[in-house]
């Protein structure tokens, strides 16, 4: 399993600080980079922060972050991304994903 399937199994699990660690190791030694890969590791790294501060009952921290991760999303060109099918896919789930959890 690769760290972005391994990434969505801990979010649809609610194991959400574990998503954010998962992915944080993939983007640690190229944060420097600021390449498309890095920015949308570090927004997808946000979105878990998001939810795990939401489950905490933490709704405007959980906001906050969640506009930093659409601010990473949006502000990069997935389609220049190392994996741009994939991280299409990661998104359109993490976007439906914070619809759920917050009905």
């Amino acid at each position: 399993m690769n760290e972005i399937e391994n990434y969505k199994r801990l979010v649809e699990e609610g194991r959400y600080y574990e998503a954010h660690e998962a992915l944080e190791e993939l983007w640690f030694p190229i944060r420097k980079t600021k390449s498309n890969f890095s920015l949308l590791l570090k927004g997808f790294i946000n979105a878990a922060v998001s939810m795990e501060l939401y489950k905490r009952g933490k709704r405007k921290q959980s906001y906050k972050i969640f506009l930093v991760y659409k601010k990473y999303v949006n502000m990069t060109k997935i389609n220049d991304s190392d994996k741009p099918e994939e991280f299409k896919v990661l998104k359109k789930f993490i976007d439906s994903y914070f619809v759920k959890i917050q009905e």
